[in-house]
């Protein structure tokens, strides 16, 4: 079995001034020899990996030249996606390819989804202990 990777809950101040702490994973993303290191929000109830539109582009992305429109949901059901797939790496432990949801918004947060996130690592969430753990699956190890 993978070693568990622990990460702390990461404290951020909303719209109105106030703090609370989210499950934000430190991930580098590439794409075309382009490189990218940001967070993520883990959401399990996200269906999809969604990408804001101008990390797509810093990896080198032409939205032009992505054919498979995806269609959001929630809060996001207004957004124009189109699919697009990034090699990502956590902690120098898992490297692996990502499927995401391309936004065309810069307002939303790197997103974390179920399609393909939550299928290459099991996530345990210990939000009173404002801390999170990931265990990549086995064959998704370096």
């Amino acid at each position: 079995m993978a070693d568990r990777l622990r990460f702390p809950y990461v404290a951020v101040r909303n719209r109105i001034g106030e703090v609370g702490s989210k499950p934000l994973l430190p991930i580098t993303l590439q794409h075309k020899g382009q490189e990218f290191a940001t967070t993520g929000l883990l959401d399990s109830g996200a269906d999809i990996n969604v990408l804001p539109f101008h990390i797509g582009l810093a990896l080198g992305g032409v939205w032009e030249e992505q054919n498979i429109s995806l269609p959001l949901s929630g809060s996001l059901a207004d957004v124009e996606a189109r699919g697009i797939v990034v090699k990502g790496t956590v902690a120098d432990v898992w490297q692996g390819e990502l499927a995401f949801a391309w936004a065309l918004s810069r307002k939303l947060p790197l997103i974390l989804g179920q399609v393909n996130f939550f299928a290459s690592f099991d996530v345990c969430f210990y939000r009173t202990m404002m801390y999170f753990e990931l265990t990549p699956k086995p064959n998704r190890i370096r």
